[in-house]
């Protein structure tokens, strides 16, 4: 990401040794208001001890080795971020290079589409696409000797969900499964209306369809929620798949339309994905649980104190 000084970041050390990273887009006397990509945050001012310019925080920050040519995998090691210099290319490129790194993820119940995030086959889908189901299997189409070679695998383990964000990780467990082509998450920075985006997905089950359209707003609300808006083509099918920016990284994950017109597509933004994945842990699946989307953690049992007094022995 190469920010302009239009769009200074700025980092605000709390409290605790939290810290909040993104634009400072208002100041008021009681609450600093946030721009963290996907919503603003209001951080009251008595929780700030320090606003660190985005040059200052990476001198304070420790350094990470970085390459223009290759991608660079995060700290948590589930995904693989964009590299900053990604230039803008054709879909009909962009698709030949991503459509194997998407999926058709099939259940009892219907079926969704659904993108890899790491090649041990770890992938990404929507949450109401395997409600309730636990037997899940996903179509992939591998490329060999220039021909696309359609395969399925039935052994699929559900890692995390979370039904509020509708968002659920998977992990394909095939015995003979090779290592499988992914995607790499974008940004929303810099996202504004009008710029060209392009899903892959299996709407109605008609496997890899391409849709193309453009943003139509990065931030429109829907039931108390942050969406992108796309004209993009969005059909029950495509719930789960990747939206794709021009550069060919994911900014969002499709996931629903309005019924009673087109060309109004909606995919939650790559920074509820990232939270998501990098929070993993809270949101593990219980198979005691199938239906709750959080992992509690067990009550502390209670202390057995040796008895002491009257009667007791010594």
């Amino acid at each position: 990401m190469v920010l302009t000084p239009a769009m200074q970041a700025e980092t605000l050390r709390l409290k605790e040794g939290a810290a909040i990273s993104g634009r400072i887009v208002s100041e008021k006397p009681e609450t600093v208001f946030v721009d963290v990509g996907y919503t603003v945050v209001g951080v009251p001012r008595v929780q700030v001890l320090e606003i660190v310019q985005d040059t200052q925080a990476a001198a304070a920050a420790p350094v990470k080795a970085q390459s223009s040519s290759s991608v660079e995998a995060p700290a948590s090691g589930m995904f693989a971020e964009a590299p900053a210099d990604t230039q803008e290319s054709p879909v009909r490129e962009l698709v030949g290079r991503l459509g194997e790194a998407v999926v058709q993820v099939r259940t009892p119940g219907g079926l969704g589409s659904g993108f890899f995030i790491h090649p041990d086959g770890y992938f990404v889908t929507n949450f109401h696409v395997i409600e309730g189901e636990t037997r899940i299997s996903v179509e992939v189409y591998h490329q060999k000797d220039g021909q696309l070679e359609r395969r399925s695998y039935k052994e699929v383990r559900i890692v995390a969900m979370n039904k509020f964000a509708d968002l659920a990780l998977l992990k394909v467990e095939d015995k003979e499964a090779p290592r499988f082509k992914t995607v790499t998450l974008g940004t929303t920075e810099g996202l504004v209306q009008g710029d060209r985006v392009f899903a892959i997905g299996s709407p109605l089950g008609l496997e890899r369809t391409v849709t193309e359209g453009i943003v139509s707003t990065t931030a429109r609300e829907v039931g108390g929620d942050l969406y992108l808006q796309t004209t993009a083509q969005i059909n029950p099918g495509n719930s789960g798949g990747p939206l794709f920016n021009a550069r060919g990284s994911v900014v969002g994950v499709t996931n629903m339309k309005l019924t009673f017109g087109e060309g109004l597509g909606f995919a939650i933004p790559v920074a509820v994905l990232r939270y998501f994945l990098e929070h993993r842990d809270a949101y593990a699946y219980d198979n005691d649980n199938p239906s709750n989307a959080f992992r509690y953690l067990e009550p502390p049992s209670r202390l057995k104190l040796p008895l002491r007094g009257a009667g007791a022995p010594p």
